[in-house]
């Protein structure tokens, strides 16, 4: 079939409506909004397999020019774990680690408010799943000596210990924290592998793998490590290299050819040969540095709370105060004044823009969801005041007014 030319332009001239001069809230967007240096290197590793220059081993891993292998080692380092792999997202890594880690029929503990992938890749490699609750509206908190509760039922059900036990370090619904160290514990005492989801914590507050008692920390590179996306950071302990860095055995029956070097379950090399992985090496510095900033950050998540709850009908769900930037609010004024539009779902997002303030999800006014990560004080109260002013225009209450 031939295809229309003049029809195919329209996929050469998309482009993005977040242009500078918008302050982006997006939920899932502030951590991996790209430094100067990424952005810089975005043009220059934009080509397909462009880190590949100088591969001469087959795995991008140990490519030394640019060097991806020292990065590797810094990015261990940096979650205080032994050995890091790159991947194609967080999500990968988890299944890469419960694949690599259980037989089928295994069942696994995980939290409630784990991200959906965890659940899918749980099932993609065969596990049942036994849940850690939590404790419902308003915080939705989990009560982490559960995760003792669920070990011991899943003996009395199966005969033995769950294969792994999963927490979801900051959940992308409420933005909880959880305290990593206290599952880690549970897990020593157990003797059951630790497996820990840090795609909205690694790369914007600190972790440290091994202060947590964790055999495996996962990481996003486009959600809190600002990189262009998609990639994906899997670290683990030196005991558990050889099991979930295991190198192919497949031989071609009648060829004979071998791959030997490849890491099987990475299908040989994770797809993030060019600018995936040299935005996530250009902003490693950042990254770096940023962490250490994190308490500024929890103060200013925690004005906007203060700020919002000032209008009529507005409250933050999760856990109070907050202790990340992550924010759910309910929103019951700003969802009455919607029902009044035509375009209901576009009452809240447009009268933002307006204000030049994006991110916030079509359709969302019951509830919504906002980041206010890496903002400056100043763009901060500016949100928070914008919000204020609509209230205000549209007849609700704020308080202090």
């Amino acid at each position: 079939m031939k295809l229309d030319q003049k029809k195919l332009q329209k996929y050469a001239q998309i482009n993005r409506d977040f242009e500078d001069q918008y302050i982006n809230i997006h939920p899932i967007q502030r951590g991996g909004v790209l430094t100067p240096e990424a952005q810089k290197v975005l043009l220059s590793f934009g080509d397909g397999y462009s880190m590949c220059d100088f591969c001469f081993e087959g795995r991008v891993d140990r490519v030394q020019k640019p060097p991806v292998r020292e990065f590797l080692t810094d990015l261990a380092a940096f979650v205080d774990m032994d050995e890091v792999r790159v991947t194609p997202g967080s999500r990968t890594a988890m299944f890469i680690t419960l694949k690599s880690m259980t037989k089928p029929g295994d069942t696994i503990v995980l939290d409630s408010l784990a991200h959906y992938s965890t659940y899918v890749a749980a099932e993609a490699a065969e596990l049942k799943i036994k849940e850690v609750p939590h404790q419902g509206y308003p915080e939705f908190v989990l009560d982490l000596e559960e995760y003792r509760t669920k070990i011991k039922e899943v003996k009395k059900e199966s005969g033995k210990n769950p294969a792994l036990l999963v927490l979801t370090h900051v959940d992308y619904n409420y933005g909880n924290v959880n305290d990593l160290l206290k599952v880690g514990n549970i897990a020593e005492e157990f003797e059951i592998p630790y497996v820990v989801n840090g795609a909205y914590s690694v790369g914007i507050m600190p972790v440290s793998g091994k202060q947590i008692k964790a055999d495996f920390v996962m990481a996003s590179g486009h959600k809190s490590m600002a990189a262009s996306g998609p990639i994906g950071v899997l670290a683990t302990r030196e005991k558990w290299v050889e099991t979930v860095f295991k190198r192919s055995e497949v031989q071609g029956d009648w060829s004979g050819r071998k791959f030997g070097s490849k890491e099987f379950l990475f299908l040989g090399c994770s797809p993030c040969h060019g600018a995936p992985l040299a935005t996530l090496m250009a902003s490693f510095p950042s990254v770096v540095e940023r962490v250490e900033h994190w308490e500024e950050e929890v103060k200013k998540a925690r004005y906007f709370v203060e700020e919002l709850e000032k209008i009529e009908g507005i409250k933050a769900l999760g856990k109070q105060p907050k202790n990340h930037t992550l924010i759910q609010f309910e929103s019951d004024g700003f969802h009455q004044i919607a029902q009044q539009y035509k375009q209901k779902g576009y009452f809240l997002y447009n009268e933002l823009k307006k204000r030049g303030i994006v991110g916030l999800h079509i359709g969302m006014t019951k509830h919504f969801k906002i980041n206010v990560f890496g903002l400056t004080w100043d763009q901060v109260k500016y949100v928070a005041t914008a919000f204020q002013e609509i209230a205000k225009e549209h007849k609700l209450k704020v308080r202090g007014n």
